[in-house]
C-alpha cells in the first residue's frame, strides 16, 4: 500500500513538474528595459486586465508605466499598454500605505532584489512601508494580496486621477458601497480619445473608515464625482496580516464589473495565481521547443509577450463601448481591442492563424462590429476608440490571411465590403493616392511609406475578390498593387517621393528621417522603408533591373554606416546592422528577401545575426518596442526557421532556425515538427531540407502544409550551399 501510494505521489509530482515546464522559462522583465516598453505585471492570455507597477514617471521610455531602470513606485493600475510607442491606459489606480495620505503623491522605494515576477504573477516589497505586494489576474479580475506590518492606520488608496504621459482623467467617481465593497469609474482623454473604465473592488477585510478627496480638496461623503477623485480605505493591522483585494473592471458600466467581480468566488489568492499560470501554460505549450536554456527563456518570453495583446474588451455580458459613444454588445463573440495593427500584421497576426485559431475568428469579427460602429475598419483601435495611429488599412492584411486561410465564424461578404470601404475612404491621403496612383507628398505627409503600405493592402483585396469570385474587382485592385513601382527611383535605388506634377523631391538623402508627418517615410528612411513590396519581391527585383543589382543593394543595406541625418531623427528607430533597423517593424521582412533572388544562404546568415544580437535574456533585451507582440512574433517565427515575408499569402519563407526542434500542435489533434540537425552557433547555413522523411527543395513551406502535420528537417552546416533554392521553382511565390 505504501509502495502504491508512493508510486501515486511521484506521478502527482512529475505532473506538476511537467505542468511548469514552460512557465518556468518566461522572464516577464524582458523588455522592460532599453526601448522596450513591456511591463511586468499579472496578466492572462490576452486578458482584460493588466495589473502592473507604475513608477510614476512621464516619458518615452515610460510608456508601460514601468521602466526597469526606475526605482520607484506610485501605484499599482489594472490596465497597461505592452510595447507601444505612446503612453496611455494605466487605469484604476491603487496602493497600500501605512498612512493616511488624502491627497498626496504616494512615492513608495523598491529593489529589484526584492522584485519578482512570473506570468500572472507579480510581488514586490514596498522599502519604506515594508508592505509585501502578490498580484495575480483572471481575464477580468485583478488579485491584489498585500502582506502589513502590525499598524493602527493602514489602507488601500484608490487614485483615479493618476495618470501617465498621453493620458488625462475627464470625469472619475467612486462610491463607497459597505465596509469591503468600492465602484465607480474612472473616464479619461489620451490616445484613447474617449476610454471608460468602470469598477467593483471588495476586500477580505472589513474597513472602520474611509478618506475621500475631491479634486485635491478632502470630502467626507461616501459619494463623489469629479475629474480626480481618491479614497483610502482604512483598517488596522497585525504584523505579517495579509489583507486581499478583487478589482473588476468593465468598459460598459458597473453592472459588469460586478457581475465579474461576483463570479470570483472566494479568498483563495494562491488558487487564482495557479489557475492563471495554467493559462499560460496551456497556451505555452502549443509550441514544444528544444534548445538551450537561454534559447528557450528569451523564445517562450517571446511566445509570452505576443499572447499580451490584443486584449479583451467585451465584459461578461458581453457589452464594452464602441467608437459609436456607445454600449454596444458581442453577439456570439468576443470582443478584444488593442490591435497594433502597423506591426502586427506583419507577423503576430499570421502566427495567431496556427497557434490562436480559435481566437481568430473573433479577431474579424471585432473589426467587423468596429465597421459597423464607425463606417471604416480599424486602423489602431484602443478601448472604444480609433487612434488612427500609423500608416496604411492594415485590418486588411488580417483579414484576408483569414478568409485566404480558410477561417469561417464570420460574414466574409461583409468583411469584403469593409475592406473596399477602407481602401475608398478620402481621409489618410487615400483620396490622393487613387486619383495620382502614387500619394504625392504635396497632398500628405509620409507619402512613399503610404504608396508601398496602401498597395499592399490593394493586393490583399485582390485575393479576397479572386477567392469571393470578384472578377472586376480582382483587376481594379491588381492594378492598384503595382502602383508601387511608381516611386522607384532606377539613379538611386530607392523608393523616393514626388509631388503632384511628377517630379522628385529634391534634395534626396536616403539617411534622412523626419519623425513627424512633414517626413516622407514614416518612423525611418528611405534605406529602411524602399523594399516594403512584399506582394511582388520579384517585381521590386526587375525595378533594379537584376537579381545582381538587387541583392548588391540588399547587400549594403546591411554594410553602410548606421547613422541617420535630420535634425528630428525618429526614436523608434533603433537595432541597426548598417542601415537595417529591426527595432521598429518596416525592417523585419527585409532579410528575408535574398530567397526571392535565389541567394537563401545571405538570409540565413542575417537572420541569425539578427537573433543573437537583437534578443537576450535581459531587461534590455529587445532592440526597439515590443509593440504588442510583433517583436517578439519576428522571434518565435524565426527561431523556429520561417517567417511570413508576405503576411497574407500562407507562405512562410525559410531563414536559419536557432532552436534545434519546434513541435508546433495545430488544429484537429495534429503537430508539425521542425527540427534543425548539426544545429551551433557556427552552423547557420541550411544544407538540404526533408520534408516528411523526402528531400526538399523549395525555400519556404505553405500554410496547408504546416495544417496537415509533419516534420521539416532542416540539415545545417558551417559553410552556405550555394546551389540551395536557386532553381526559379524553389523560390518563394511572388505576386500570386
Amino acid at each position: 500500500m505504501r509502495r502504491i501510494s508512493l508510486l501515486v505521489a511521484l506521478l502527482i509530482v512529475g505532473k506538476f513538474s511537467f505542468a511548469q515546464q514552460y512557465t518556468k522559462y518566461v522572464n516577464p522583465f524582458i523588455g522592460t528595459g532599453g526601448h522596450g516598453h513591456t511591463y511586468p505585471g499579472a496578466t492572462v492570455p490576452f486578458g482584460m486586465v493588466q495589473l502592473s507597477p507604475d513608477n510614476g514617471t512621464q516619458g518615452w521610455d515610460w510608456c508601460s508605466g514601468y521602466h526597469y531602470s526606475d526605482s520607484v513606485i506610485a501605484g499599482f493600475s489594472h490596465t497597461h499598454l505592452s510595447g507601444t510607442g505612446i503612453g496611455d491606459l494605466a487605469d484604476i489606480s491603487v496602493m497600500p500605505t501605512v498612512s493616511l495620505l488624502d491627497t498626496a503623491k504616494i512615492r513608495e522605494k523598491f529593489s529589484h532584489a526584492n522584485e519578482k515576477a512570473s506570468p500572472g504573477y507579480y510581488s514586490v516589497l514596498l522599502d519604506k512601508s515594508k508592505i509585501k505586494v502578490e498580484l495575480t489576474a483572471s481575464k477580468n479580475v485583478g488579485w491584489h494580496r498585500y502582506t502589513f506590518p502590525a499598524a493602527e492606520i493602514a489602507t488601500i488608496r484608490f487614485d483615479l486621477g493618476f495618470a501617465i504621459n498621453w493620458d488625462a482623467p475627464v470625469e472619475t467617481y467612486i462610491k463607497i458601497e459597505n465596509d469591503s465593497t468600492v465602484v465607480g469609474y474612472r473616464k479619461s482623454k489620451g490616445w484613447s480619445s474617449d476610454q471608460w473604465v468602470y469598477f467593483a473592488a471588495r476586500l477580505s477585510k472589513k474597513v472602520i473608515g474611509f478618506s475621500m478627496a475631491k479634486n485635491g480638496v478632502a470630502s467626507g461623503y461616501k459619494t463623489e464625482r469629479g475629474k480626480d477623485i481618491k479614497a483610502s480605505l482604512i483598517f488596522k493591522t497585525q504584523d505579517n496580516e495579509q489583507v486581499l483585494m478583487k478589482v473588476a473592471i468593465s468598459s460598459a458600466n458597473i453592472e459588469g464589473a460586478v457581475k465579474a467581480l461576483d463570479a470570483e468566488k472566494g479568498w483563495n489568492f494562491d488558487q487564482a495565481r495557479k489557475n492563471a499560470e495554467q493559462a499560460w501554460e496551456k497556451e505555452l505549450s502549443k509550441i514544444a521547443v528544444q534548445g538551450t536554456d537561454k534559447d528557450k527563456t528569451i523564445f517562450y518570453t517571446a511566445l509570452y509577450h505576443a499572447y499580451c495583446a490584443p486584449t479583451t474588451f467585451s465584459d461578461l455580458n458581453g457589452n464594452y463601448k464602441g467608437p459609436n459613444g456607445q454600449i454596444n454588445q458581442a453577439k456570439g463573440f468576443t470582443n478584444y481591442t488593442t490591435f497594433s495593427l502597423w506591426d502586427t500584421f506583419r507577423a503576430a497576426n499570421p502566427l495567431y492563424t496556427i497557434t490562436q485559431s480559435e481566437r481568430v475568428p473573433d479577431f474579424i469579427n471585432s473589426f467587423l462590429a468596429f465597421y459597423d460602429q464607425s463606417g471604416l475598419l480599424p486602423v489602431w483601435p484602443l478601448v472604444g476608440s480609433e487612434t488612427n495611429c500609423m500608416t496604411g488599412y492594415h485590418a486588411v492584411p488580417v483579414i484576408a490571411d483569414a478568409i485566404l486561410k480558410g477561417f469561417g465564424g464570420f460574414d466574409k461578404e461583409k468583411a469584403f465590403e469593409a475592406m473596399k470601404k477602407s481602401s475608398m475612404q478620402n481621409i489618410r491621403g487615400t483620396d490622393a493616392y487613387r486619383q495620382y496612383k502614387y500619394l504625392p507628398q504635396d497632398k500628405h505627409g509620409w507619402s512613399v511609406t503610404i504608396t508601398l503600405e496602401y498597395a499592399y493592402d490593394d493586393w490583399c483585396i485582390a485575393q479576397v475578390a479572386k477567392k469571393l469570385g470578384k472578377t472586376e474587382d480582382y483587376k481594379v485592385y491588381m492594378e492598384r498593387a503595382g502602383y508601387y513601382a511608381n516611386l522607384f527611383d532606377k539613379s538611386t535605388g530607392f523608393m523616393r517621393a514626388r509631388t503632384s506634377d511628377g517630379n522628385w523631391i529634391s534634395n534626396f538623402d536616403p539617411y534622412y528621417s523626419e519623425h513627424d508627418e512633414r517626413g516622407q517615410y514614416i518612423e525611418g528612411n528611405a534605406w529602411q522603408h524602399s523594399w516594403f513590396v512584399p506582394q511582388d519581391p520579384q517585381g521590386l527585383i526587375k525595378l533594379f533591373g537584376s537579381k545582381a543589382a538587387f541583392t548588391a543593394k540588399l547587400d549594403s543595406l546591411f554594410k553602410v554606416s548606421s547613422e541617420m541625418t535630420g535634425e528630428n531623427k525618429s526614436p523608434d528607430v533603433s537595432g541597426f546592422i548598417g542601415q537595417y533597423a529591426h527595432g521598429n517593424e518596416p525592417s523585419h521582412h527585409i532579410a528575408y528577401l535574398y530567397n526571392y533572388a535565389g541567394q537563401s544562404w545571405k538570409s540565413q546568415q542575417r537572420v541569425r545575426e539578427i537573433m543573437s544580437s537583437m534578443y537576450s535574456n535581459k531587461p534590455d533585451g529587445l532592440s526597439g518596442n515590443e509593440d504588442c507582440g510583433q517583436m517578439s512574433a519576428w522571434y518565435i517565427m524565426s527561431a523556429m526557421g520561417i517567417y511570413p515575408v508576405n503576411p497574407a499569402s500562407g507562405v512562410y519563407v525559410f531563414g536559419s532556425p536557432v532552436l534545434n526542434e519546434a513541435k508546433i500542435s495545430v488544429a484537429g489533434g495534429k503537430s508539425f515538427t521542425i527540427k534543425a540537425v548539426n544545429n551551433s552557433k557556427e552552423n547557420v547555413y541550411i544544407q538540404s531540407v526533408t520534408l516528411n522523411g523526402k528531400p526538399y527543395t523549395k525555400t519556404y513551406i505553405t500554410h496547408n502544409q504546416l495544417l496537415k502535420g509533419g516534420v521539416l528537417v532542416f540539415n545545417m552546416g558551417k559553410t552556405p550551399n550555394k546551389k540551395f533554392g536557386v532553381a526559379a521553382t524553389d523560390v518563394p511565390p511572388s505576386n500570386q
